[in-house]
């Protein structure tokens, strides 16, 4: 409550235009709630192979399901303890925002709209995306501005169709298309052959490329025809949530930085890099104004890996799609993954 009180004898000219208060619906904290429960809600989209996939035995894997395992492992010290629920682009924040989920981790774009309307916050991001083309081995291309006289599959009327046509335009190259309204036919006219080429988000080609007889027969080309930023939300009524789901992405970023990794981190223990130590908790970090244990970012990476380790277990070169890291690369390797200092 907001109590405000006139000192003196002069009354103070009321403003102009009277702004409503509006109250966030929830009052107890997510980081609260979830330790109250004993694990954490992760939404996950329900199928995008190597973002998030579910096994016969219903065990979940993924990108965006390590991403989940990380916060539990921040704020548990175990992995495990987190419930996985997939849903749907159309329900995906509604159920964040009447509390039925502590996060959302999926291929959600980052948008203002989506950053502002839905009482709803990106926590940051974890994978940047765009529209790239998937050719075969057979068109003997190696980067995007090599088609030409080709057939290239797209969702037709769509945003992925406008920007191949202005990258084609502006490189004056000749090109015919398949079209189809539904993705699943673009896939299946692609798998048997009827185009040279599939375009459209780089995460859904490699789950194409997945499905494929031999995936390793067809090549993501390297350039992006646009930029998309996926990462986990969270509501937009809890700084504190928001600040350890943040900064467990950020502990991933810096280990693999700093060269932390699951396989060394005990040895890594001894290091007498003042930036290493805090990251395993050794030295005081910002873990006490976050309400997580001392030596939280240390069990992130025992648990999960660094960033890379993350990405390569998914779509590195042993997975059967390999998707080069890109804009995905730290920056000190020429990508986007930056990370602020923890300290």
């Amino acid at each position: 409550m907001l109590c405000g009180a006139l000192l003196g004898g002069t009354a103070l000219p009321a403003p102009a235009v009277a702004q409503p208060v509006v109250s966030a619906p929830f009052t107890i904290s997510t980081l609260e709630t979830v330790r109250t429960r004993g694990y954490v809600i992760c939404a996950a989209t329900g199928l995008l192979p190597g973002f998030a996939q579910v096994s016969p035995e219903g065990l979940w894997s993924g990108f965006d399901i390590d991403i989940c395992r990380a916060i539990a492992a921040a704020v548990f010290g175990d992995p495990s303890k987190v419930e996985f629920r997939p849903l749907s682009g159309q329900s995906r924040f509604a159920h964040l925002a009447t509390g039925d989920i502590d996060v959302v981790s999926r291929n959600a774009a980052w948008t203002m709209a989506r950053d502002t309307q839905y009482g709803v916050t990106y926590a940051g991001v974890s994978f940047y995306d765009g529209q790239a083309f998937m050719v075969p081995d057979r068109v003997g291309a190696v980067s995007a501005y090599e088609l030409e006289d080709i057939t290239i599959c797209v969702a037709g009327g769509s945003e992925s169709e406008t920007m191949m046509e202005e990258f084609f335009f502006r490189n004056q190259v000749s090109f015919d298309t398949l079209v189809y309204e539904d993705r699943e036919d673009l896939a299946l006219a692609y798998r048997s052959s009827q185009c040279d080429a599939l375009t459209g988000s780089a995460s859904w080609l490699q789950a194409v490329r997945r499905t494929l007889p031999e995936p390793s027969a067809h090549s993501i080309l390297p350039e992006r025809l646009s930029k998309d930023a996926f990462g986990p939300v969270v509501r937009s009524n809890d700084a504190q949530w928001r600040d350890i789901i943040a900064m467990t992405l950020n502990v991933l970023i810096t280990a693999e930085e700093l060269g932390v990794t699951s396989a060394n981190i005990e040895s890594m223990l001894s290091a007498r890099t003042m930036a290493i130590r805090r990251l395993l908790g050794v030295e005081p970090s910002v873990a006490g104004r976050l309400g997580l244990r001392e030596t939280w970012m240390r069990d992130v990476i025992a648990a999960v890996g660094n960033y890379g380790e993350i990405y390569a277990r998914h779509f590195g070169s042993n997975t059967s799609s390999a998707l080069l890291r890109g804009q995905n690369a730290l920056w000190t390797n020429g990508g986007l993954m930056y990370a602020p200092t923890l300290r």
